[in-house]
């Protein structure tokens, strides 16, 4: 059975379900293939000002009882909602190995916990490289390259695709054809009792396979 995570690193509600997403893979290990990428938000979607995001982030926080208020100090009008540039790098530092969570959620701290400007390429490969060892220039390389944008560009229209447009978004398959789409969730109760659901149809498929062999083919 396989989880793909689908995320924007200045998603305020993906910053929220991180905990969620941690519980998971701490639950169900490696009988669950966990998998995480890029879902862009179109410029458009990101705040208009200072006090809009501020205003998002006082209704996210309250809807999950956080006791601290996240940071608006990362949005910069003059880019238009333009903010690609920690996505690239975070895609670019999983083409350099770094496959795990801890490039994206020291992103994701660095603008929404303490404000900054991860918009600027240089500064988001600056963070990257210092929670993952990885060399500043060739993060920045690697978010420059065709390869990397590219391919959060194909995760972005696959994201779309299901016809949704809420992140975070989980997308849960097995190997039965099953599949929940969950949008917009950012905790770990709903996402559990499907993935266990799951995980026992699956488990019956195979226990009926095992006795009565594969069906007739005519």
């Amino acid at each position: 059975m396989k989880v793909t995570y689908y995320l924007e690193i200045l998603s305020s509600w993906c910053y929220w379900a991180e905990p969620a997403w941690a519980e998971l893979k701490e639950k169900f290990g490696s009988r669950v293939e966990f998998d995480w990428k890029i879902a862009l938000m179109k410029p458009d979607a990101f705040p208009v000002s200072t006090s809009q995001c501020e205003w998002f982030y006082q209704r996210s926080g309250t809807v999950m009882r956080s006791p601290f208020k996240l940071d608006a100090g990362w949005f910069e009008v003059s880019r238009k909602g333009d903010y690609r540039a920690p996505n690239f790098v975070a895609e670019a530092a999983r083409e350099l190995g770094v496959r795990d969570d801890r490039v994206r959620l020291a992103l994701m701290h660095a603008a929404m916990r303490e404000g900054k400007k991860i918009g600027d390429l240089s500064l988001s490969a600056e963070i990257a490289a210092a929670a993952s060892g990885l060399a500043v220039d060739k993060l920045i390389a690697g978010a420059k390259s065709d390869a990397v944008q590219k391919r959060v560009e194909a995760s972005t229209a696959v994201f779309f695709a299901h016809q949704i447009d809420q992140r975070p978004a989980f997308i849960l398959e097995d190997e039965i054809g099953d599949k929940a789409v969950f949008s917009g969730l950012a905790k770990s109760k709903a996402l559990s009792a499907a993935i266990e659901a799951m995980l026992e149809d699956t488990a019956a498929y195979t226990t009926h396979r095992v006795h009565f062999g594969p069906p007739p083919t005519v």
